[in-house]
């Protein structure tokens, strides 16, 4: 955590006033007042501090989004990353007293993107997939995705996954699919979890496997993934019936309705044209 000379100036004072400071004092140990102070002089980290407070009621104060947005902004003007990919999700959102705006989320997201915060280049990637608050680009989706993916974030390694599968954006490749997908269940992603299920259920990148797939659904189910749910319940029918290479058996949230295609929603928000690996 950045300690800036005004923060030092302030611990300095607490120091001679008697107060349970220390000089190793971070921001974090300081009193809500304390902070309050530091942000009202100004400094960055203490704004965004103090944003968070408001935004999720920490602290003894209550939920305040526009008052959050504030004192956000304030950080975010000078640079501050997390305070840009905060407020990029508070006006993304839209609460009382903020009005969602989809052109202003995405240019924080990409001003935190470009400073190597991982969240804001999964969003951002989001963005450009989906042509909110910018036009619709794939392949900056893809780049976007493949950052926040190397960066280790679960949900763009399962959107990246999605992407790989679909084969709209860029070529379909399943092996690449899979191992996407299994880097975000190794995070325990219930999305990845339940998605690397289906990919052993159908063989597609790995060879089939329904015990890993069941395993897989299993824990995805524990996690509260609703297909995973279902693919339990379907997959063990199946098996027990001996009849899991009947038409329509393939894993819930990897087909459409009716039961013969398969589905779309694989992942949070994401929809998925139905695969037709050779």
């Amino acid at each position: 955590m950045r300690v800036s000379a005004v923060m030092a100036a302030a611990v300095v004072g607490a120091l001679a006033i008697g107060a349970p400071a220390t000089a190793q004092s971070t921001l974090d140990t300081l009193p809500f007042e304390m902070k309050l102070q530091l942000a009202r002089a100004g400094d960055d980290e203490a704004q965004r501090v103090i944003g968070t407070a408001y935004e999720l009621g920490l602290e003894s104060v209550d939920i305040d989004l526009a008052q959050a947005a504030e004192w956000y902004r304030q950080s975010a003007e000078q640079g501050n990353v997390e305070a840009q990919y905060r407020l990029a999700r508070l006006v993304h959102q839209g609460g009382d007293g903020i009005e969602a705006d989809a052109e202003q989320a995405a240019r924080l997201y990409e001003q935190a993107a470009r400073q190597g915060h991982r969240d804001a280049q999964h969003w951002l990637g989001y963005m450009y997939e989906n042509g909110e608050g910018v036009g619709q680009d794939g392949s900056r989706a893809v780049e976007w995705y493949r950052q926040a993916a190397e960066a280790g974030h679960p949900v763009a390694q399962n959107n990246l996954g999605l992407i790989f599968l679909g084969g709209k954006i860029v070529p379909r490749n399943l092996s690449r699919a899979f191992e996407l997908f299994r880097q975000a269940a190794e995070q325990e992603d219930h999305w990845g979890l339940n998605n690397l299920g289906g990919m052993y259920e159908m063989g597609w990148g790995t060879q089939a496997d329904k015990a890993r797939a069941l395993e897989l659904y299993r824990q995805a189910a524990e996690l509260g993934n609703p297909h995973a749910r279902k693919n339990i319940a379907r997959l063990e029918a199946a098996v027990e019936e001996g009849a899991r290479d009947q038409a329509g058996d393939e894993p819930e949230g990897m087909r459409d309705e009716p039961a013969g295609e398969l589905p779309t929603v694989i992942g949070p928000g994401m929809e998925l044209e139905p695969p037709n690996p050779e």
